[in-house]
Formats: structure tokens, sequence, C-alpha cells
């Protein structure tokens, strides 16, 4: 009897070691194993196949978003609008061949189905094949954007990096010279602004000490980050400028791989930009909406290759903008 249960003991933990040594190897191969289909070549074809407006070659620089936001402010109420407003929806981490995945209940095809313009950008300081000059990652590309210049003014060539004060976003920018009201941003990231090293720590303290009213948002997760962005959106005194940065394409790009070929990736842009269509939808069900002149805008801050970022390939380096107004 007693050599019976340790066969059954031994038969078990023997099972118990396949179990652990299938999961370690399907842990590889989902998050480490390189992938060598992820080639320049499909995805110039992926890219080709999503429709844009330009080539990569003639990628906008990202810190044209920067001037296209502050004309939006200064120019002209069009007739029978009395309030300017700007979302900035932000895709952290999502490369500009996966919107070749858009969906039927998303914030990109929506946009693309009323006459949005759909146009490549570039991080990195320098389009592609030139060799980045800062890092296609999180605190240099959105940065990039939100001051219009490049880290060889702002500082930030990689993440880790606190800001001077100056140059000030233009959220701050914007609300310091009476241009608008009010100015909200939201993420879950803290190396935006919540702990040392934080890129905006210094701006966020500039605000503080100046009363001005732009409110740094840490939300606690990655849905939380769409309750925070609903529960703005749909307020009667919603800020004039909502910057909302989701997390999902990143997560998963770091955990199982930046890529076409990878399927919990697209889920990931399917899941934040499912958000970004409710975004949309409620701003259109504002009581207020039909005397406010939205400009809003879809984007990314850099891409990713294997599981990280930061370096110089195409797949990195290509971002996009889709949004509900011409690129002039």
């Amino acid at each position: 009897m007693k050599n019976k249960k340790k066969i059954i003991l031994s038969v078990i933990s023997v099972v118990v070691v396949l179990g652990i040594i299938a999961g370690a190897l399907a842990l590889y191969f989902t998050r480490y194993h390189k992938d060598k289909n992820d080639t320049e070549e499909l995805f110039r074809q992926n890219v080709a196949s999503v429709g844009y407006e330009n080539t990569i070659e003639k990628a906008y620089p990202q810190t044209d978003l920067y001037d296209i936001i502050k004309d939006h402010f200064e120019a002209d109420l069009p007739e029978g609008k009395t309030e300017k407003k700007v979302v900035i929806i932000g895709y952290d981490g999502c490369r500009a061949d996966i919107l070749a995945e858009k969906q039927e209940k998303g914030a990109v095809s929506y946009l693309l189905e009323n006459g949005a313009s759909n146009n490549l950008t570039y991080c990195g300081g320098v389009n592609y094949p030139e060799v980045n000059t800062q890092d296609t990652s999180t605190a240099p590309g959105w940065c990039s954007i939100v001051t219009g210049k490049w880290a060889d003014v702002h500082g930030i060539t990689g993440n880790g990096i606190t800001k001077a004060v100056e140059p000030k976003t233009l959220m701050t920018n914007l609300v310091e010279d009476g241009t608008i009201d009010s100015a909200s941003f939201i993420t879950k990231w803290k190396g935006h602004f919540s702990r040392d090293g934080a890129t905006y720590l210094d701006e966020k303290a500039y605000c503080e000490e100046n009363n001005l009213n732009v409110e740094f948002e840490l939300r606690k997760g990655k849905k939380d980050i769409h309750t925070g962005a609903m529960e703005e959106i749909t307020s009667e005194d919603c800020s004039d400028f909502v910057f909302i940065i989701y997390e999902d394409t990143d997560s998963a790009g770091h955990d199982f791989g930046f890529s076409y070929n990878n399927p919990v990736y697209k889920d990931a842009f399917k899941t934040e930009d499912a958000y970004g269509y409710e975004v949309i939808k409620a701003i259109e069900a504002r009581e207020t909406y039909e005397t406010e002149d939205w400009l809003i805008i879809v984007t990314s801050d850099h891409g990713g290759i294997e599981t990280g970022h930061g370096g110089p390939s195409i797949q990195e380096r290509m971002t996009f903008v889709v949004m509900n107004k011409e690129w002039d």
C-alpha cells in the first residue's frame, strides 16, 4: 500500500514538474522568442493596407501636433459655435501597422467613416531610416507632442528624466495665457508626474504654485484610466483640453511582443480603440455639443519590436494621427 502511494506521489510530482516546464516554454515563446516574421517588408505591407494619406518617407513629425492644436484654439469660432475644445486619445506603444485591425465600433474606424484625416507620423527626432536622436519611448514621445519640440530642446532623451519648466507643455501655456480655462492630463504611468524623475514633476509643481487650472490626474489601472476619461468628458464643466493616455498596447507589447503577428497585441489595440470610441460618443452626447467645436485626435507616442522599444527600427519609429480635421 505504501509503495502504491509513493508511486502516485511520484507520478503527481512528475506531472507538476512537466506542467512547470510547459508553462515556462509557453512563456518563452510568447514573451521572449523573437518574431522572425516581423520584418520591415511585412510592416510596410500592413501600413500600406491601412490607407494612410501620406507615405513612410513623407511622414510628419509628431511635434507638428502642437501647432495643429494651438491653431485650433486660436482660430475663429465656426458659425453657431461658442467654445473650442480638444481631446487627445493616446494609445501608448501602438504601432502604425496595427491600425489595419481597426474595428467597426472603434475610434479609428468611426473617425475615418466621418471624414477624418489619417496620416503617418514619426517619433525619435528624425524620420526613418536616419538613426533616432531620442529614445522611441514613452516620455520623449509624449513630451515631443505636447511641447512641439524634440529632445534637443525639451531635454527628455529617454524615460526617467524630469523636464525643466521650460519649454512648458501646450496645456500649461494655453491655460497660463488665458486661451483656455482648464486642461486635464489623465494617465496611470507614474513616470509622467508622480515619482522621482517623472517627466512633468517640475511643471506640475509650477502649475500648483501659480494656481493654474491644469489637472494632473493619476489613475490606478488601465480600466481606471477609461473611468477617469469618461468622468471628465461627461462632466458639465469638462476641461477645454483633455489629454488621455491608454496603456493597453504598450503593456501587451512588453509582456508578449510588439508585433502585428501577435494576437494579444492586436486585442490590446482593439480594447483601447473601443475605449476611444466610447470617449467620442460621449463627446457627441454632451448637452452642449452642438455649440462646441471639438478637435479629436487619436495618436501614439512610439511603436515597438519584440518586447521593447527605444531603438531605431521602423517598427519603433512610425506612429500615426487620426483626427476629425484636415492636416493643414
